[in-house]
């Protein structure tokens, strides 16, 4: 947990959204793809993204300034991470995540942020996840790029979680089904029910189409809050579920769990949840605020919390671990 000292560090913070939004922009010009594993000088790059010279050399000056180009005799290049993860069509890429959801999406409604911590959110304003993607083009476009910001920790949790001997998965509030068509093609006789809203639903059916698991995946098209779920499931997963509903439904959905899988079934909680002394970790915890924005309701979801009520709701061998370093955990338990 970092102790500010200087001035400098505030600035830091209070400037934070000038380094977000050359990010954003970058992306949506499609700098880094541009790049690619080339240097190119400013004349070359603008003519290839469509800017004014000066207007190009200005944002890569503020992309190498932030550390994710580099600057040269030769020109411009992409810094390592920015080779890795923003260049379209690297394994890695998770750039239209970055652009669409959290650029075009969230970061505006960071607006409701006051709001939302007073409970004084105006009438009409994004008050939840089922009034925001009520609106299908909303849901699409925050759904196509959560697939792909979700295949990397699918294959995460693949590599920590053995369901090899499962036979069937209940995905809540499992989105497009990136995780339960990683946990899939991982695991041959592995099954899943996927629950989401309507609108996610549908999409995610056509990315199983797509990816021919339509014989293994099924989708229950409704708030996974209130319809039924299926019993006697070998493992329960909910992936971002408990960040995105109001608090007060989070010991009822571990209960639920409980009561839906069979016995020896495992329960995996993967979300944004910070340590129990809530010093961080500080992506975690901004993850957390961010979705106070538009789910006043939200709650810090802390590890010690998270553990305590699956041991009380009578799961066994309880863990909670780092998945995405420094920003995400997984807990994990299991029905006796």
């Amino acid at each position: 947990m970092p102790v500010l000292t200087e001035a400098e560090d505030i600035s830091d913070i209070a400037f934070g959204y000038m380094g977000s939004k050359a990010l954003f922009a970058a992306l949506e010009f499609g700098v880094f793809t541009a790049l690619g594993d080339q240097t190119m000088q400013a004349p070359a790059l603008a003519d290839t993204i469509g800017l004014p010279v000066e207007r190009c050399r200005t944002l890569m000056t503020a992309l190498t300034a932030l550390g994710l180009t580099l600057s040269g005799p030769d020109g411009f290049s992409n810094a390592p991470a920015a080779q890795s993860f923003l260049v379209k069509g690297a394994k890695y890429d998770f750039g239209d995540y970055l652009r669409l959801q959290v650029g075009r999406q969230m970061y505006p409604l960071m607006d409701q942020i006051e709001a939302a911590l007073a409970n004084d959110l105006p009438e009409g304003a994004t008050d939840s996840y089922a009034t925001w993607f009520a609106d299908p083009d909303e849901a699409r476009l925050y759904s196509e790029s959560q697939h792909a910001g979700s295949l990397g920790p699918a294959r995460g949790l693949a590599k920590r979680v053995d369901l090899s001997q499962a036979k069937s998965l209940l995905d809540v509030g499992g989105g497009t089904g990136a995780m339960a068509m990683t946990l899939c093609k991982a695991n041959p006789a592995l099954t899943a029910t996927v629950i989401d809203l309507p609108n996610v639903a549908a999409l995610g059916q056509s990315y199983v189409s797509e990816a021919g698991l339509d014989d293994r995946i099924a989708y229950v098209a409704g708030n996974a809050l209130t319809v039924p779920w299926p019993e006697g499931q070998d493992a329960v997963l909910m992936s971002y579920l408990f960040s995105g509903v109001p608090d007060h439904f989070h010991e009822g959905l571990i209960a639920r769990a409980f009561d839906h899988l069979a016995p020896g079934g495992r329960l995996l909680i993967h979300d944004f949840i910070v340590d129990a002394d809530l010093t961080g970790p500080k992506n975690t915890a901004l993850w957390q605020l961010q979705h106070t924005a538009f789910t006043p309701e939200a709650r810090s979801l802390d590890d010690g919390w998270l553990a305590n009520n699956l041991d009380a709701a009578g799961f066994h061998d309880v863990s909670v671990e780092p998945l995405i370093p420094g920003m995400t955990k997984l807990a994990m338990g299991r029905k006796p």
